[in-house]
């Protein structure tokens, strides 16, 4: 079997709680803030579900209609998704799996424009993440404030300490632009 995409290992932790249906699945994670961790859309959580049902790891125990509403199915857990997702979960914490973001790869790059250009995209940058830093804050500082559990929102403060260091990270770096500390020459096009 084929590891657990992100959003598989979130549909799956969801039927632990309980049985329910995709939207439900989709409603819950939105208001939980999940999609800040994990891209979920409603066409590819449907297509997860789908393809956990086929895999056995989750099963539909029924569908139920309310009002002019589409049919919805409710699903559960089978065992052996219970035991997929744990074996997940263990093998995600303890093992580093480099995953190719996007930044590194323009940041490599970024000798290709000018010092002043460079700056400017870096402070814009760091305004970006100065915002989604104050959104997590607030987010986890309701979280706190709801007395919930931290282990169920332990992954938001790790994802703001990692945009908290590339904060602070890229505003060393505009100042050593600044200062001349980092010498930067664009490369010359030919």
């Amino acid at each position: 079997m084929a590891d657990l995409t992100p959003l598989a290992i979130s549909v799956l932790a969801l039927l632990e709680e309980r049985p329910m249906h995709a939207y439900e699945m989709y409603q819950l994670l939105i208001s939980r803030h999940n999609d800040r961790i994990v891209k979920v859309r409603p066409g590819s959580l449907y297509h997860t579900v789908e393809r956990l049902a086929g895999q056995n790891l989750v099963r539909a125990t029924g569908t139920e209609r309310a009002g002019n509403r589409p049919e919805r199915t409710t699903y559960e857990i089978t065992p052996e998704g219970s035991e997929a997702l744990t074996r997940r979960v263990e093998s995600g914490i303890e093992k580093y799996v480099y995953e190719y973001p996007l930044f590194p790869v323009v940041l490599s790059e970024a000798h290709n424009l000018d010092a002043e250009d460079a700056v400017l995209r870096f402070r814009r940058r760091v305004e970006d993440l100065d915002h989604w830093l104050a959104d997590l804050d607030e987010v986890v500082g309701a979280a706190r404030a709801a007395k919930v559990y931290e282990p169920y929102w332990i992954g938001g403060a790790y994802v703001r300490s990692q945009i908290a260091a590339e904060r602070d990270w890229l505003a060393t770096v505009i100042e050593r632009i600044e200062s001349k500390d980092l010498e930067w020459q664009p490369r010359k096009k030919q």
